[in-house]
């Protein structure tokens, strides 16, 4: 099927030391920027007294949604390198961010270059790769006398159930894997007394 990307199961750190600089890298699994927002202040307060907070993300199945940011490293020598790691394992869903201590002494370009790309492999390493699955919400609300019908769909379909509430009137958060969204969709117009909300 059509709707799986490449990601990280979960947070991971990696560490490249030269000529007394180090470099901590940190790679997270991450859903939209805004998650990325969070994570970069986090790290930011977290290692305030570092020189450089430098990282690339991407995001979408697509890997349409990309950036990298040298924060005050030379042009291209920090952002790019990072990002670089990030398309070469083709993940997305992806931040990893690199903290730099500097160590007295100049690195030069090159020198950066490969230090922030040894740092990000390194994160990488240091995780797992897994397929994931492209899903999305779907809201239902139902008469209670549907239940029945609802709740098979659910197991049919191995649907995820993200909240409830029952009472007369029901209504279900699922999510849907993208790949059945539209077969999903149709068998439940056929279903009476259940109404999509969004999707």
């Amino acid at each position: 099927m059509e709707d799986t990307f490449l990601t990280l199961k979960h947070d991971s750190e990696g560490l490249f030391k030269e000529k007394g600089s180090k470099f901590f890298a940190f790679a997270y699994p991450v859903a939209d920027e805004e998650e990325v927002k969070i994570k970069l202040d986090f790290l930011r307060k977290k290692y305030f007294d570092a020189r450089h907070h430098c990282y690339g993300y991407m995001l979408g199945k697509e890997q349409e949604n990309f950036r990298a940011n040298d924060d005050g490293e030379p042009n291209h020598s920090a952002g790019d390198p990072i990002l670089g790691q990030i398309r070469s394992h083709q993940l997305t869903n992806v931040l990893i961010v690199v903290v730099r201590y500097f160590g007295g002494t100049k690195l030069g370009v090159g020198g950066l270059i490969q230090a922030y790309k040894a740092a990000a492999s390194e994160a990488i390493l240091n995780n797992e790769i897994i397929i994931a699955i492209v899903k999305k919400r779907l809201l239902l609300k139902f008469d209670y006398i549907a239940m029945n019908d609802v709740m098979k769909m659910i197991k049919d379909y191995d649907l995820e159930i993200l909240d409830q509430t029952f009472d007369n009137i029901c209504q279900i958060h699922l999510r849907v894997r993208e790949a059945l969204f539209s077969e999903l969709t149709d068998k439940i117009g056929g279903l009476e007394q259940v109404e999509i909300l969004n999707g």
